[in-house]
């Protein structure tokens, strides 16, 4: 679509994902009657006290990280700790808070300059969700029957000795799907999507939108969330190609789980090469419209993923490298909650476990380096929405190009085990009229000449940032 546009916000923004029961407990008061001491290792089923008050009470940590956005994982009436099992989408999950601790988180947020968007499960529901249940207890007599996929009577959604006899989620019983054909459904799902726009939110985060296989609910769904506020952001959770939802009909965006995909092989296990990286990058940067590309969740770790610093097996200088690229390239970066600190985990449920709040257990090399590629990127527009170019890509090593305006950025990258030393050609398309190039922190200075910067060193699994001195500026 010609007329694609998506909010303008997001090209700008830094996120910070949250998984609500994990962050932080500022009310022990709507505790569950089984929580565990904070930092209870995580399990598919314990709770840990974690809530919006929490949140709210932690806004200074968000604001001094330099966060401009939050994306929440469900907060929805759930019996589970992860609540995509919803089975009240109107009300907020009781152990999380009430209505009025949302409106207060949410006014927090926005008088802090921070947007929010909530996590949408709208291809399966919990079994306590009042349709579903009403199957339950009536069976072929329910007037929901329509809302779901009934294969034959009786159903079983608890019994797991026998077949479920209705679809859902990946086979897990406690997880029927919708049935989004059905026109109440619809009606009833698009509701839940102007509502809490209308609340405040400032988009929708979408679960698994892919295995709702109908092009018309999602055209649906963005016209009723742009109706309710032109400037919300729909992003959807979509692990691979996503042209089909990226054309201006659907989706703002997804989660950029190719380019971590990229920054794995490449920074984390080092097995990929600066070639291979820099063929990837650009097949990536290519595929959607120019819109779609700076409006990306860009991450290296969620919810669903082992953390970011197990990942690189406890390699801060790959942790940090990730980060680097993470922050230069285009889309938004968002951060998994304690990653910045060097919180460690495998995949689900072990990712999950609480926020570590006690300063003197943090990785600081790391949370600093964090806090300093944020900075960064807030310094410049030519990182929110300017151009890239790579301009070397060679065994390990990487440098690429940003820029836009008179604003001109040059990114170095060693991946390798190994230093290295050489020259880097400056395109004329990336880097016009450059007549030296300063880097970020140190101040040092490479010279330029007949198109190439003079030797620069770079040694093993590092970065340096550069910035273009432009010869019309009197500098050169």
């Amino acid at each position: 679509m010609n007329d694609f546009c998506t909010p303008n916000w997001v090209k700008h923004a830094v996120f910070y994902q949250i998984f609500p029961d994990r962050f932080a407990n500022g009310a022990p008061s709507n505790d569950p009657a089984n929580v565990q001491p904070w930092g209870t290792p995580p399990t598919p089923h314990n709770f840990m006290g974690g809530d919006l008050e929490g949140i709210r009470q932690n806004l200074s940590y968000l604001r001094e990280l330099g966060i401009t956005a939050i994306y929440l994982n469900p907060i929805f009436q759930s019996p589970s700790n992860h609540r995509y099992n919803t089975y009240d989408y109107f009300r907020i999950d009781p152990k999380l808070g009430t209505m009025e601790d949302f409106v207060n988180l949410r006014n927090n947020l926005h008088a802090y300059g921070i947007r929010f968007i909530l996590d949408g499960v709208f291809n399966h529901c919990g079994r306590g969700f009042y349709p579903f249940h009403d199957v339950v207890e009536n069976g072929s007599h329910s007037p929901y029957v329509g809302w779901f996929h009934i294969r034959k009577f009786p159903i079983h959604p608890y019994d797991g000795r026998r077949r479920p006899n209705y679809a859902c989620w990946w086979g897990i019983r406690s997880l029927p799907k919708l049935n989004t054909d059905n026109p109440q459904v619809r009606q009833f799902l698009l509701s839940v999507a102007r509502y809490w726009i209308e609340q405040g939110a400032d988009g929708w985060r979408l679960d698994v939108p892919n295995e709702i296989d109908d092009d018309t609910f999602w055209q649906a769904f963005r016209q009723t969330v742009k109706s309710a506020n032109p400037e919300a952001y729909i992003v959807g959770e979509i692990w691979k190609d996503a042209r089909r939802w990226l054309k201006g009909d659907q989706f703002d965006g997804v989660m950029n789980y190719p380019l971590r995909d990229l920054l794995m092989d490449f920074v984390a296990k080092g097995s990929a090469d600066a070639p291979a990286f820099a063929t990837g990058l650009m097949r990536l940067l290519r595929r959607y419209p120019r819109e779609a590309v700076y409006a990306q969740i860009n991450l290296l770790g969620s919810h669903d993923t082992p953390r970011w610093l197990t990942v690189c097996e406890g390699d801060v200088r790959r942790a940090m490298l990730g980060y680097t690229l993470l922050f230069t390239l285009p889309g938004a970066p968002c951060i998994y909650y304690g990653d910045e600190i060097g919180m460690t985990g495998e995949a689900d449920p072990h990712c999950r476990a609480c926020f570590e709040w006690d300063r003197r257990r943090w990785n600081r090399r790391l949370y600093r380096h964090v806090r300093a590629m944020i900075a960064l990127r807030h310094s410049s527009p030519a990182w929110r929405t300017g151009e890239t170019d790579v301009l070397y890509a060679e065994g390990d090593v990487l440098a690429y190009a940003r820029w836009q305006g008179e604003e001109v950025w040059m990114v170095t990258v060693n991946g390798g085990a190994k230093g290295w030393q050489g020259e880097i050609p400056l395109r004329k398309r990336a880097v016009p009229r450059v007549s030296r190039l300063e880097e970020v922190g140190t101040g040092a200075i490479c010279a330029v000449s007949g198109g190439r910067t003079e030797r620069i060193s770079l040694p093993a699994r590092s970065a340096r940032i550069w910035k273009g001195v432009l010869a019309s500026d009197g500098k050169g």
